[in-house]
């Protein structure tokens, strides 16, 4: 591909680790160092935080899921930021969801699951298929 790619490979990484691998830890890994490259975007915070609410939620860290749930959607659901490709609309729908029934647990309690971000973009749809092709190499090694 000649020129400039229209999305960062970290942001790419994050779609991948989230959609494909379902690698919540690695998505913080990824979008952490992209948000902070990026200048502290609060989109890409609230996409980060989408993550580690997941992530949170899987080990049963629920009052931590459901403040990182409530802190995403505080930076998504008014963004002016680009869409960047992605469906953000109905992240952030399936993320009021989520946070409603974190809310609830208690009373009606529900298994962990997964949820997706819609890639709306052909072009960054393409780069996380050479992702699912060429899996990157994740070290999860203590620093």
């Amino acid at each position: 591909m000649i020129g400039e790619q229209p999305y960062d490979l970290l942001y790419v990484k994050f779609i991948y680790y989230f959609n494909v691998e379902r690698d919540y830890f690695e998505c913080h890994e990824v979008m952490e160092e992209l948000w902070l490259e990026e200048g502290r975007a609060p989109l890409y915070q609230g996409l980060l935080q989408v993550a580690v609410g997941l992530y949170h939620h899987s080990n049963g860290n629920v009052s931590g899921a459901i403040k990182l749930f409530t802190a995403a959607l505080e930076k998504l659901v008014n963004s002016r930021q680009p869409r960047l490709g992605i469906n953000l609309e109905h992240l952030v729908q399936d993320s009021k969801l989520y946070l409603s029934r974190l809310e609830q647990l208690e009373q009606e309690p529900f298994e962990f699951y997964d949820l997706d971000i819609q890639i709306t973009d052909p072009e960054l749809a393409q780069l996380v298929e050479e992702l699912i092709m060429n899996p990157p190499v994740v070290n999860h090694e203590e620093e």
